[in-house]
């Protein structure tokens, strides 16, 4: 998916079917079987299609929706925080965010406040999505490893009057970080009662989660409000709110983009688009009451707050938050001991899970009741979703694809896919959804099946606006000719006959050289299939006589038994694919360093480019 942030990308990598291994066959048998029914009835020709009609769409608000949920299954379990060992039901839900909301309206919180969130995974966003949902007010999740000038430019972006921020950031793989730093700098002067922050000047309160366990002393900080203030009369106070007058078109959540571009911009999405999109997810994934859904991903992004959260809470189900921010060996555990149905994970967190259960650090029994879950954030090579099926029991694990500007999943794949679909396609499109794909140069042409161009979508699921910046907007939102509005999502795609969509690449990241277009990812499915290669990521670099060639950043698998060369990787790509194809630069990333990626795992490829130029002026350089 482009998850959600400039967007959401479980986009399945195109695969030939000689890389599928031969334990799949049968599947694919099927396969072909399902594409051979399908051509006996009308099918696509021409790039655009329609997801279903049905079921209708929810024209309610969130909170209506899940007041509904409440009076039908408020014994259910909604809530377990494996690392705060606290767990809850739907009517506890309901109850502890109404004295929430009573407690945020004391200190100012009204409708249409945009307030940022900025909390790990835990029961205190969980219970603040409610109580801002309540009141109207406009949830702005923010990303826990933000330094204060990020937090700064956000805030003051959407003039917003409220910041709840945990004391300390519990970020994966590192020690946890005070915030009083960033309040800091946030607030003018933190020793008077009275708060007045210069940069943020439409700033009222800083309430604080304290999270740190006696680490963090916030004294000295007169102006800032405890969190536990605003909720410490949870059962005299936990009446229903009066009515907002709150409309399901109204904007309930702004979401900083977390794309593969340096420029995040703020996503304005609405009840109606957040409710929907969630209780979709939650009917493709098949979910019941009696679900209980592990979700490691962040709240902070719409994979942890509308797949997940969203999803679960429109069908009753349970979420599971192992921990505040990723953990491998929490998240299994979690799985273990709840006896979890399904688990969500983008492939870097599928892929350190089962190298925990592959070395004996955690038990491979456990996990047989799982059965469903979400991949996103980027590819699912063949092999990792062999393993997924065969390890962890995800025999139904579904795919998506969207981005944060369309609420954020247009098209996922179903639990009864044909394996080749869920492998090679990223499903097809969600109900109330169209798609098209159009001509890159020329937006008005759709082009026929199975022709690679930019994929545009419209329906219900669009943002309103990014706020405050009509022209980035009007770039993206472009009406056609009979006046319907298609976001234009810069990725490139194709769409089959029988409809499902597939992820080629982003546009802007084709390379072009001497004239003849060359798409990345058939160069990294290519060296994907090469036993010594973990990952790669291809970018397109400056070039005096092409004017652009490929660039290959190479991780290599641990323990290889023959030396991994750049010669060796070209000649693959020349035999496999053709000559124009090999990467003239090869770069390898040292053993425990990473990709740069977004939130949602998305890798950064204008970093590696600008890294690459770098490189090779380095080199040149040398060479004079």
């Amino acid at each position: 998916m482009r998850p959600c942030g400039g967007g959401i990308v479980a986009a399945l990598r195109s695969r030939r079917h000689d890389a599928i291994p031969a334990s799949l066959t049968s599947q694919l048998y099927k396969t072909s079987a399902y594409e051979l029914r399908l051509s006996r009835r009308g099918l696509l020709t021409d790039s655009y299609a329609r997801g279903p009609a049905t079921p209708p769409l929810l024209e309610l608000t969130v909170g209506e929706h899940f007041a509904k949920v409440v009076s039908e299954y408020g014994d259910r379990t909604a809530v377990i925080s494996k690392h705060q060992r606290d767990r809850f039901s739907y009517a506890s839900l309901d109850h502890r965010s109404n004295s929430l909301a009573r407690g945020l309206a004391s200190v100012g919180v009204k409708k249409g406040d945009r307030v940022g969130v900025m909390l790990g995974n835990s029961v205190e966003y969980a219970v603040t999505i409610h109580a801002l949902v309540k009141l109207g007010a406009i949830l702005v999740p923010l990303n826990p490893s933000f330094n204060a000038a990020q937090v700064i430019s956000a805030l003051a972006h959407l003039e917003s009057s409220h910041l709840i921020i945990s004391s300390e950031s519990n970020l994966p793989r590192k020690d946890p970080r005070s915030n009083l730093p960033l309040i800091d700098q946030l607030i003018d002067d933190v020793s008077t009662s009275k708060l007045e922050s210069s940069s943020v000047p439409s700033l009222k309160r800083v309430i604080v989660v304290d999270n740190s366990a006696g680490r963090v002393d916030t004294r000295l900080y007169k102006n800032l409000t405890p969190f536990n203030s605003l909720v410490s009369n949870l059962v005299a106070d936990s009446r229903s709110l009066p009515s907002q007058d709150l409309s399901p078109d109204e904007i309930i959540n702004i979401q900083f983009t977390s794309g593969t571009t340096a420029m995040p911009k703020a996503a304005c999405l609405s009840h109606r688009s957040i409710l929907n999109n969630g209780a979709q997810i939650g009917d493709r994934m098949l979910l019941t009451p009696g679900d209980i859904v592990c979700c490691p991903p962040p709240l902070f992004h719409c994979f942890g707050l509308i797949l997940g959260f969203m999803a679960t809470a429109t069908h009753g189900s349970a979420i599971v938050f192992p921990s505040e921010s990723f953990n491998a060996k929490a998240a299994l555990s979690a799985v273990q001991e709840e006896k979890c149905t399904a688990l969500y994970g983008v492939p870097t967190m599928f892929l350190e899970e089962l190298s925990l259960i592959e070395s004996g650090e955690v038990s491979s029994d456990g996990f047989q009741f799982l059965r469903t879950g979400i991949a996103a954030g980027s590819s699912i090579p063949a092999e990792l979703m062999k393993k997924l099926h065969k390890v962890l029991n995800l025999t139904e694990l579904t795919i998506c694809y969207g981005m944060t500007e369309t609420s954020p999943v247009s098209a996922m794949t179903t639990t009864d896919d044909p394996l080749g679909k869920r492998i090679n396609t990223v499903g097809r499109l969600m109900p109330h959804v169209e798609a098209k794909i159009v001509d890159p140069v020329d937006k008005s042409q759709i082009l026929p099946v199975e022709t690679r161009g930019e994929l545009a979508v419209s329906g219900y699921l669009l943002m309103k606006e990014y706020w405050n910046e009509p022209n980035r907007t009007a770039e993206v939102m472009i009406p056609d000719a009979e006046g319907k509005t298609w976001m234009h999502t810069g990725d490139e795609a194709t769409i089959s006959a029988d409809g499902y969509v597939t992820i080629t690449g982003r546009i802007k990241d084709l390379i072009i050289r001497g004239g003849e277009n060359i798409h990345p990812l058939e160069i990294e499915n290519c060296l994907l299939g090469m036993p010594e290669i973990n990952d790669v990521s291809i970018v397109g670099v400056p070039d005096q006589r092409y004017g652009e060639v490929a660039a290959a950043f190479v991780i290599a698998r641990d323990h290889t038994y023959s030396p991994l060369t750049p010669e060796k990787i070209q000649y693959w790509v020349r035999e496999k694919l053709s000559n124009h194809l090999a990467p003239k630069y090869v770069f390898f990333l040292a053993p425990g360093e990473s990709f740069p990626k977004t939130a949602s795992g998305k890798i950064q490829k204008f970093k590696l480019r600008e890294e690459a130029i770098r490189l090779i002026a380095k080199d040149t350089k040398k060479s004079e």
